[in-house]
């Protein structure tokens, strides 16, 4: 893949909810040239818990008018809206465009997969055991599909331009944060 400092990158993060009153969670996606300019906004809304966060995100992306310049889609972690599992490879696969799970602390798979057992949510646990092991980057933990770590490395130098995270996600979770709280809060 040929990477340049203004490739586009799609950032994906969910705003807040409340797990026990919400039905729905706001998804904020950012088209950013690399990890300076913001050149758009998408949204949609996932069920809390459910099942439709990768159809969704999908639909999002495919019909966005930045579809054919999208160069990696980057996602905050692999769930929105509580347990709603992203299937990273499915979302590679329909879209055609490389995918970049990035995780801030390597995740309790004990503890999440317990928790989701316990809900029945078996089918989401084989998801996740699908995606190769997190990969610590400086900081931060990636797993990476359609696309090499070195590329991976190469766009992280490009995005972590004001924080650890890529700018992408990053400011998709200020806007999800401030469109449903009134003002962004938060480890941005």
């Amino acid at each position: 893949m040929k990477l340049k400092k203004e490739s586009r990158i799609i950032g994906i993060d969910d705003g807040p909810f409340d797990k026990y009153h919400d039905k729905e969670a706001l998804i904020v996606g950012t088209v950013f040239r690399g990890g300076e300019y913001l050149d758009g906004l998408l949204s949609t809304k996932v069920e809390v818990d459910g099942i439709d966060a990768t159809l969704k995100i999908i639909q999002m992306i495919n019909s966005c008018k930045w579809k054919g310049q999208v160069r990696v889609i980057m996602l905050d972690g692999i769930a929105v809206a509580g347990f709603n599992v992203i299937n990273a490879k499915k979302l590679h696969e329909m879209t055609d465009i490389p995918v970049i799970v990035v995780i801030r602390r390597y995740p309790d798979y004990e503890g999440m997969f317990r928790a989701m057992k316990k809900l029945g949510m078996n089918d989401k646990i084989r998801i996740i055991e699908s995606l190769e092991n997190p990969e610590k980057i400086d900081s931060i933990y990636v797993q990476h599909i359609g696309i090499t770590l070195r590329e991976t490395m190469q766009l992280l130098k490009i995005t972590c331009t004001h924080a650890k995270i890529p700018e992408p996600i990053r400011i998709a979770h200020i806007i999800a944060s401030g469109l449903v709280t009134g003002e962004s809060k938060g480890d941005a």
